[in-house]
């Protein structure tokens, strides 16, 4: 695909390789697939903003590569994507109202008929529990994050 996002660089975790789960279409190219996280801006009232993504050789891979071989499922990647990261950062996630702190945006589908033929890049703003952010470094938290985001592109490859 010619018309992919560039690298966004290096990465602020470093990180391993990733994988994706067998029956993907992901999972029969070469890779490496290398997971991406930027510097982390910390706002003055304790929200995160920073973006995550998943390239390779050839730039940003696109959300579509992740879904199962039988079709992704139905509405956009985040639909998929957002409850499992939500859920892998739970208890590190602070809450108001009885709702987790979190939010992710993707860009546009160029087609929403086709809502995951985009950029796997996500924009993502946490707030973390204040006893988690007071006792954990800046660069653990930031580990935590980028481990629960591949736990759910793992989820969204094993949904049917």
């Amino acid at each position: 695909m010619s018309d992919r996002l560039p690298s966004p660089g290096p990465s602020f975790i470093r990180t391993e390789a990733w994988r994706p789960r067998e029956g993907t279409p992901a999972a029969g190219e070469p890779g490496p697939f290398r997971p991406g996280m930027a510097s982390p801006s910390v706002m003055d009232d304790g929200w995160w903003l920073t973006h995550l993504w998943l390239e390779d050789a050839g730039g940003i891979v696109s959300a579509r590569a992740l879904a199962p071989l039988s079709g992704p499922p139905p509405g956009p990647p985040l639909a998929t994507i957002g409850p499992a990261l939500a859920g892998a950062l739970a208890g590190l996630l602070d809450q108001e109202d009885g709702r987790q702190l979190i939010r992710l945006r993707m860009a546009p589908a160029a087609d929403e008929a086709r809502p995951w033929e985009r950029p796997l890049i996500i924009a993502t703003a946490v707030r973390w529990d204040p006893v988690r952010a007071a006792t954990m470094r800046h660069n653990e938290i930031a580990r935590e994050l980028l481990r629960a985001f591949l736990l759910s592109l793992d989820a969204a490859g094993a949904r049917a």
